[in-house]
């Protein structure tokens, strides 16, 4: 009976703030991300290498923040310390990481740093619509949380637990760890001409509606870290981190490409196996008359 008693203890008070902190290192590396971006953009005119480098800088505390919301639901649940607080502060810290901090390092890198000055009307246009996109992307991302918690909570009719094994949606982390990866592929250096520039907004539009759409992705919850992993499984997950941290340039663009594309690659395949199945089926030709079958 003690032992029974002993199990089902509730955690102690303190355990509450440990995932908080991995938060907290996330709102952290959203403001820092929003702090790099600004300084990159007043060292693009004086000092192009030390603007890179900011670049770059944010690009990585996005990168690293997408590390940090990885961990703090994961922790939270292992310790069995999941609160209604820590779900609200969570979805705030990322609104700001995920959702303003990546709008802003893109409109900062590919069109305010791109676009040449003094600027032509056709230039001043499309920084405008770079700032309507880049704005467009925060809505989708404060919108796409916003669902989620809505759908995970017991109260709503369609509730999307976290044991579901598939996101909604593209998750927010994974929109921010494009741009980021994007950037970071580039060593921060903004692209050379600013034709690039409506491409660049086309991919944000994308991801921006990835994000409201109702499209399928892979969300790793059903990986459980309590349970004895293969071995195999092991040596992969230390492969991808070696190449992570010796070739991170390519290797981080080439993951998060690969995950933000498996929803549409997902979505088309469905759709292609549902045309199939609903393929009206060949119409049979009446008998000529005087030919009728046995």
């Amino acid at each position: 009976m003690e032992s029974e008693l002993s199990r089902k203890r509730a955690p102690r008070r303190g355990a509450y703030v440990i995932p908080s902190l991995f938060t907290m290192a996330n709102v952290f590396c959203g403001y820092f991300a929003l702090m790099e971006t600004f300084k990159a953009g007043q060292l693009a005119l004086v000092d192009p290498n030390g603007a890179a480098l900011a670049f770059d800088a944010a690009a990585k505390a996005i990168g690293f923040a997408v590390l940090f919301d990885g961990l703090d639901g994961r922790i939270a649940r292992l310790m069995g310390t999941e609160s209604p607080f820590g779900k609200e502060l969570d979805s705030l810290a990322d609104t700001i990481t995920f959702g303003i901090a990546p709008a802003f390092l893109a409109f900062g890198w590919g069109v305010r740093a791109v676009l040449p000055d003094p600027a032509t009307l056709l230039v001043h246009r499309l920084g405008e619509v770079g700032w309507l996109v880049s704005f467009l992307f925060v809505i989708c991302s404060a919108a796409r949380l916003a669902r989620f918690n809505i759908q995970s909570s017991p109260l709503s009719s369609h509730p999307e637990h976290f044991e579901h094994k598939h996101f909604v949606g593209l998750p927010t982390p994974a929109a921010a760890g494009l741009v980021a990866a994007i950037v970071h592929a580039n060593y921060g250096y903004p692209v050379p001409e600013w034709l690039w520039t409506p491409f660049w907004l086309l991919m944000l539009l994308a991801t921006s509606f990835l994000m409201v759409s109702t499209w399928r992705y892979y969300s790793f919850k059903d990986l459980d870290l309590r349970r004895q992993q293969k071995f195999v499984v092991v040596i992969g997950v230390g492969a991808i981190v070696g190449l992570i941290w010796f070739y991170s340039h390519v290797v981080l663009l080439l993951i998060a490409t690969t995950y933000v594309l498996s929803g549409v690659v997902v979505k088309l395949s469905h759709a292609l196996r549902r045309g199939r199945h609903e393929a009206p089926a060949p119409e049979r030709k009446a008998p000529r008359p005087g030919h009728e079958p046995f």
